[in-house]
């Protein structure tokens, strides 16, 4: 079984039991389920993950009231359930792994990932966090949420970026992919700066996985589950999956090119890809196959003036 399903079945055979019989009068305001850090959040567990913060348990969360009330004996209880369950357990937790499942106050829990206990307001609360996080606030399950606060919560969370915010997050990203794949990777490899030409290489991967997330308006995840989580995407994952994964993949050969040159084709035609999207949205209507040229244009869409007048670049 996968972590997600051990969780939501562990709370249905203790968790929910416990609180029907100990706090019967709040077994209508407290929400359960398992989301944040961790690989069994995003179904991507294996035999591997279950080393450290793995096993059966699950997060129980109230608003800030009931918190206050019954928190600290919910938690009293829940550390009491069984620490095994059908064979599986007891949850191995790291010295960085603490407080990933538990009882939360619905503002805090959110509040670690975001830096706040509200959904963001405006813009630059938006920019100011990590696309990881929110990728982590999406993330899992949520088994019961008799008052829908948490989901209410989540759900502000999931309908994404302003779209001026992800307009400059998408400028910014045509230019590093440009600047890093088609531009500084076969000139470091020229200089025989062969350092430089992979981080060339892995940023050019990274931002372009970045937006292809952009595209589909999706939280990018931990870079860990970045690639996996692209490749179920509806627009471009799979092909940009495959064609990053050859990209890294790819070997010498000496009958028709060099390592070098099949990674810069590789990059070129991931950038032609990406373009031919850009055009079919209407994001721009450059001809340029150089993706650079392609970002003034995206963020010259950007509707707040002081978002609009930042460095294209800066994001």
């Amino acid at each position: 079984m996968k972590g997600l399903e051990i969780s939501e079945r562990y709370f249905w055979a203790y968790g929910a039991p416990m609180i029907e019989q100990k706090f019967g009068d709040y077994k209508q305001r407290i929400a359960a389920g398992l989301v944040g850090d961790g690989s069994e959040c995003y179904g991507f567990d294996d035999e591997i993950s279950r080393d450290h913060d793995w096993g059966p348990c699950f997060c129980l969360w109230l608003n800030k009231q009931d918190y206050q009330e019954i928190g600290m004996k919910l938690q009293e209880e829940m550390a009491k359930l069984p620490a095994e369950f059908e064979g599986i357990g007891p949850r191995k937790v790291s010295s960085w792994g603490s407080g990933r499942v538990g009882v939360f106050e619905i503002g805090e829990f959110y509040k670690r990932f975001i830096g706040f206990d509200h959904i963001p307001t405006s813009n630059w609360e938006w920019r100011a966090i990590p696309e990881s996080e929110l990728a982590a606030c999406n993330n899992g399950k949520v088994f019961i949420d008799p008052l829908g606060e948490f989901t209410a919560f989540r759900e502000g969370l999931k309908k994404y970026y302003p779209e001026d915010v992800r307009l400059k997050k998408m400028a910014s990203r045509c230019m590093t992919i440009a600047q890093s794949g088609q531009y500084n990777f076969m000139r470091c490899v020229m200089r025989e700066e062969y350092l430089a030409a992979q981080y060339a290489e892995t940023k050019f991967c990274a931002d372009t996985i970045s937006l292809v997330f952009l595209l589909n308006k999706e939280y990018k995840p931990f870079y860990k589950w970045m690639h996996r989580a692209m490749e179920r995407l509806p627009i471009l994952g799979e092909v940009i999956y495959n064609l990053l994964l050859e990209i890294v993949t790819t070997h010498e050969d000496e009958l028709t090119e060099s390592l070098y040159e099949k990674k810069s084709r590789l990059m070129e035609e991931t950038c032609a890809i990406i373009i031919d999207e850009l055009r079919r949205e209407g994001l721009s209507d450059s001809s340029s196959d150089f993706l650079l040229d392609h970002g003034p244009i995206i963020q010259s869409k950007i509707q707040d003036p002081e978002l609009r007048n930042l460095d294209v670049w800066l994001e």
